[in-house]
C-alpha cells in the first residue's frame, strides 16, 4: 500500500461522519420551516388547520315546486282557410288588405257577375216555359180523365197524355235546379271569408283572370285566437301524462321568442292516439287564448307542462355535494360545527333542490365554501344565501316556483 492510499484510508471514517452530520442538520431545518408554515396556514382556516372554515349558508324550507315536463313546440292555427275562386271570371274588386283581421262572412273579393246574371236570366226563362207546358199538360190529363170514363177516347191516347205530363214535371224539376245552380254561381262572384282570422299575403290583383279551383291561393286566412301549440314528448311520459290528466286539466305554459319572457298560459287539450314510430314521441296539443297575439303560426316556442304543484322541502341546489357514497350536504349545527349528512334529492328546478330524505325544515346547510369544511369542525358563517331563504325569487320564477324549469322525472 502506498503512502497516499494509507492517508485516504485513515481519513475516510472522519469524512463520512462529517457528511452525515451536515445531512441531519439540513433535514432538521426543513422540518422546522414546514412546521412554521403549517401553523400559519392553520391559523387562516385551511382544511387541515384549526381555525373555523368561512361558509355561506341557507335554510331548509317548504316551497311549492311544480313538476314540469319541458319540450319544444310549434304554433299552428286551429282553423286555416285557403281562399280560391269557385268560378272563372275577371276579378273586379279586392275588398280587404293584406294582414287585415276579418270576420266570418266579410266580403273579400268580387268577380265580374254579368255573365252569371245572364245565365240566371236564361234559366229562369226556360223554367217559366216549362211551367206553362206543365200546366197545359195537367189540364189535358184532367179533361181526358172524364172522357176515358165515357169511352170517348182510347186508353192508349190517355196514357200518352199522362206520360207527357210526367215528362214535363221532370223537366220542371230540372229547370228549378238549373235556376238554383245559376243563383249559386252568381253568389260565388262575391267571395266571402269562411272563418274569422287574419289574412296573409295576396297573390292576385284587380283585373286578373281568376280560374275556378286554381291551385294557387288568392289569400290564406289563419285563426289567431284561440290557437294551438303542437309539441312532442318522449313516449315514456305517456303513463305519467295519462295519470295526471285523469285527475285534472293540465296547465301548459309557453314562452314565445322575444324580449318579453312572460309565459302564455293554456291547457293540454289533445293527446294523439298513437306514438310516432320513427321518433318514439307522443304528439300533444295545447290551446291558448292568445288575446294579445303573442303566438304566431309556425313560430317555435319553449313549452312546460305542469303535472302537479306540491309543497315540498327545498334547499339551494349548490348545497348538494356528490361523492362516491352518494349525495350529501353539510349541516351547520347550533354549536357552529359542521355535520356531513347524506340526503336524497328527488328533482331540481332552477336553483332549488327538492329533498325527500335526510333534512328537516328549518335546518341550516352550507351552500358555498364546502371545500374547507370538515365534518365535526367549526365553521364561520360569513353570510346567508338569499336564494335559499323562504319565498325568495328563483332564476325564472318568484314566490311559489311558477317559473319554468328543466325537464324532470316526476
Amino acid at each position: 500500500m502506498t503512502n497516499d492510499a494509507r492517508a485516504l484510508s485513515s481519513h475516510w471514517p472522519r469524512a463520512v461522519a462529517i457528511a452525515l452530520l451536515a445531512l441531519v442538520a439540513g433535514l432538521t431545518g426543513c422540518s422546522q420551516k414546514a412546521a412554521t408554515a403549517g401553523g400559519a396556514g392553520g391559523g387562516k382556516g385551511g382544511r387541515g388547520g384549526g381555525g373555523p372554515a368561512p361558509v355561506i349558508v341557507g335554510q331548509v324550507h317548504r316551497k311549492v315546486v311544480p313538476i314540469l315536463i319541458d319540450a319544444i313546440g310549434a304554433v299552428e292555427p286551429i282553423r286555416s282557410a285557403v281562399i280560391r275562386s269557385q268560378i272563372t271570371g275577371s276579378l273586379m274588386k279586392i275588398d280587404i288588405k293584406e294582414g287585415q283581421d276579418v270576420t266570418k262572412g266579410d266580403l273579400l273579393f268580387e268577380v265580374d257577375p254579368r255573365p252569371f246574371q245572364n245565365t240566371l236570366a236564361s234559366t229562369q226563362a226556360d223554367r217559366e216555359k216549362i211551367h206553362v207546358q206543365l200546366e197545359t199538360a195537367r189540364a189535358q190529363v184532367a179533361r181526358y180523365r172524364t172522357l176515358i170514363s165515357d169511352s170517348m177516347v182510347s186508353k192508349e191516347q190517355f196514357q200518352q197524355i199522362q206520360d207527357n205530363e210526367r215528362a214535363l214535371t221532370a223537366q220542371s224539376l230540372s229547370s228549378d235546379a238549373a235556376v238554383a245552380n245559376a243563383k249559386l254561381q252568381l253568389e260565388y262572384c262575391s267571395i266571402r271569408a269562411p272563418i274569422s282570422g287574419r289574412t296573409g299575403n295576396m297573390s292576385v290583383h284587380e283585373g286578373d283572370l281568376i280560374r275556378a279551383n286554381d291551385l294557387g291561393a288568392m289569400v290564406t286566412i289563419n285563426q289567431l285566437s284561440p290557437i294551438y301549440v303542437t309539441f312532442g314528448v318522449p313516449q315514456q311520459y305517456l303513463a305519467i301524462l295519462t295519470r295526471y290528466r285523469a285527475d285534472a286539466m293540465l296547465a301548459v305554459n309557453v314562452v314565445p321568442p322575444g324580449l318579453d319572457t312572460t309565459p302564455e298560459q293554456g291547457e293540454l287539450t289533445f293527446m294523439d292516439n298513437t306514438v310516432d314510430a320513427s321518433t318514439g314521441t307522443l304528439k300533444l296539443k295545447a290551446t291558448f287564448a292568445n288575446a294579445q297575439h303573442r303566438l304566431w303560426p309556425a313560430q317555435f316556442t319553449t313549452v312546460a307542462i305542469t303535472l302537479a304543484a306540491p309543497e315540498v322541502l327545498v334547499i339551494a341546489s349548490s348545497a348538494v355535494q356528490t361523492s362516491q357514497t352518494g349525495q350529501h350536504v353539510f349541516v351547520v349545527k347550533p354549536d357552529k360545527t359542521a355535520e356531513l349528512r347524506p340526503v336524497t334529492i328527488e328533482r331540481t328546478l332552477d336553483a332549488d333542490a327538492v329533498v325527500t330524505k335526510g333534512l328537516a325544515e328549518g335546518e341550516v346547510v352550507v351552500t358555498d365554501g364546502q371545500l374547507r369544511v370538515i365534518s365535526g369542525k367549526p365553521v364561520e358563517v360569513k353570510q346567508s344565501d338569499p336564494t335559499a331563504a323562504p319565498g325568495a325569487p328563483t332564476e325564472r320564477g318568484r314566490g311559489k316556483g311558477k317559473g319554468k324549469g328543466k325537464k324532470q322525472e316526476p
